[in-house]
């Protein structure tokens, strides 16, 4: 039996951005219809906040640091973690806050539009030069696959469920 590869770093991050795109289509659903609880949109929330959480840092830690060193656009990566900071600070506010609150939904949106956003750039730009670059993909998809399944047991996904990261 043939053993899968395991996927490169850009294509690590792209499954991602597949995962929480079809996340925050689902929230948008959620919150349009009157179909959902409050429980139902803060556990879809609190499942898009992690799988962001965790996605940022493995950008932060392993892959941007390493595109630093091989391509020559220092400006697309600092607008990426510029855009992270943004991320996250709307992550805090959804975190920290109630669906019964007046901008729950709005925060939410928000955080959707900021993430396409940067998915876009990620994958029309940075991507690109970073395939074209010399940086192993195959070894740093490999060290970031290792640093996403402690990821999960740091932030309480446990391995099996239905969480995607």
């Amino acid at each position: 039996m043939a053993t899968r590869k395991p996927p490169d770093a850009v294509q690590l991050l792209m499954q991602d951005h597949r995962e929480v795109e079809q996340l925050f289509d689902a929230y948008g659903k959620l919150a349009e219809s009157d179909d959902g609880s409050d429980e139902d949109k803060r556990n879809l929330a609190q499942q898009i906040c992690t799988m962001l959480q965790a996605h940022t840092t493995l950008e932060e830690e392993i892959f941007y640091p390493a595109v630093r060193d091989a391509i020559d656009e220092q400006d697309l990566l600092d607008e990426a973690e510029v855009e992270h900071a943004s991320a996250k600070d709307l992550i805090a506010l959804i975190m920290g806050s109630s669906p019964d609150e007046a901008l729950y939904d709005a925060r939410v949106q928000v955080l959707g539009e900021y993430v396409q956003h940067h998915v876009k750039e990620e994958e029309k730009e940075l991507f690109p030069k970073v395939k074209k670059s010399e940086l192993d993909l195959a070894a740093l998809g490999s060290e970031m696959l290792d640093r996403q399944q402690s990821l999960k047991v740091e932030l309480g996904l446990a391995e099996g469920t239905e969480a995607p990261l």
